[in-house]
């Protein structure tokens, strides 16, 4: 159990955050803030774009696999793409220069889950890694001041594992089990849904040794997402993988000073319309909002996630990707090449952009 006084000594987290020919510069403006995401051209081909908070694009650099989320290299120019599974690499992108810096294998028998985050000194970079012959998930280690040498393999003893983040106390890794086994000879397909044993895990980053394991309520709730407040609150999105015609929680929470699980109860109408699949998770640094969206609802469903209460929700269609920014309000993404701002105090929603790119279902803020 983490006390609060790790809390109250520990820093603020940071921030979730080809060729020269392929760069898409906007002539004559400073780059400023970026959202970076993984997405596709209207061709289907696999990019990772920079998109300024004015919608104007400062980049699309060409990869080899279809991506997923990203991470921010704190105080670099570095930002991480990773490949979603089945993909068997990341990305790491110069934000300046719009260049793609290295291209990181996962190897041979592994492939990436389509996440990691960095130590707050920006060295070691954590990496939700499949095993795929054993089916065993892991936490691979990667030194950034070695460009990227793999070091180190720490088994979370489950299958699956996610999204994973640093806990502001700096020492303690938040990992999203997903209990999904999957296998590349096999695509997308989900090998065994009778048996998952989904969860949150808190992963000691220098040890590798889970502290804690915290279950669903129902085995077949696929935990994947996280967001974490400075406080060390964290916000997970569940996928549920039973009947279609069941509805259940989809949210839930973990409050590190209580050392408390929970699921948060939505109105029925409304959980019923998220369809069982909770797509991104962005929790404010500034404010007690959180929001996930839920693409197959076209939903943005925002609460207070120190009170676990709903603030209110917004039609998106085929919404994807969402992200907290430092002034309280948030950016949302559609698959339909759309971006949105959800005010500080998530009582509204506006379009601001339309590009000619599909969205993944995660943004990466960079600046």
């Amino acid at each position: 159990m983490l006390n609060r006084r790790q809390f109250l000594q520990a820093s603020l987290a940071t921030l979730v955050a080809g060729s020269l020919s392929s760069r898409l510069a906007v002539a004559g403006q400073d780059q400023g803030p970026l959202l970076l995401s993984a997405v596709d051209d209207e061709a289907g081909h696999h990019r990772i774009a920079g998109v300024d908070l004015q919608g104007q694009t400062h980049f699309q650099l060409p990869v080899g696999d279809r991506c997923h989320g990203g991470c921010e290299r704190p105080g670099t120019l570095q930002a991480i793409l990773f490949a979603r599974r089945p993909g068997r690499h990341f990305y790491v992108v110069d934000t300046r220069r719009g260049e793609i810096a290295h291209t990181i294998a996962a190897g041979d028998g592994y492939h990436f889950y389509g996440h990691g985050t960095f130590s707050h000194d920006s060295r070691y970079l954590y990496v939700t890694v499949n095993q795929y012959d054993t089916g065993e998930g892991i936490v691979r280690v990667y030194d950034a001041e070695r460009n990227y040498a793999a070091v180190r393999d720490m088994p979370v003893g489950g299958i699956g594992p996610h999204e994973l983040l640093l806990h502001p106390d700096g020492n303690t890794l938040v990992v999203a089990l997903g209990g999904i086994k999957t296998h590349p000879d096999y695509d997308r397909i989900k090998l065994n849904p009778d048996t998952m044993e989904p969860a949150l895990l808190l992963m000691d980053r220098h040890s590798g040794d889970v502290r804690q394991r915290f279950k669903p309520s129902h085995h077949q709730l696929s935990c994947r997402h996280l967001g974490i407040s400075p406080e060390g609150i964290v916000i997970a999105g569940y996928q549920y993988q039973g009947p279609t015609w069941e509805s259940r929680p989809l949210i839930a929470r973990y409050d590190s000073n209580t050392d408390t699980y929970s699921e948060i109860a939505l109105p029925k109408s409304l959980q019923r319309s998220l369809h069982n699949y909770v797509a991104s998770v962005a929790v404010s640094p500034v404010s007690p909002l959180s929001l996930v969206t839920a693409p197959r609802g076209d939903r943005v469903v925002v609460i207070n996630h120190r009170t676990s209460e709903r603030v209110g929700d917004h039609e998106v269609p085929d919404v994807a990707g969402a992200l907290a920014l430092p002034d309280g309000g948030f950016v949302v993404s559609s698959g339909n090449g759309s971006l949105h701002r959800i005010a500080a105090d998530g009582q509204s929603a506006r379009s601001f952009a339309a590009l000619d790119i599909h969205w993944d279902n995660h943004l990466t803020f960079f600046g």
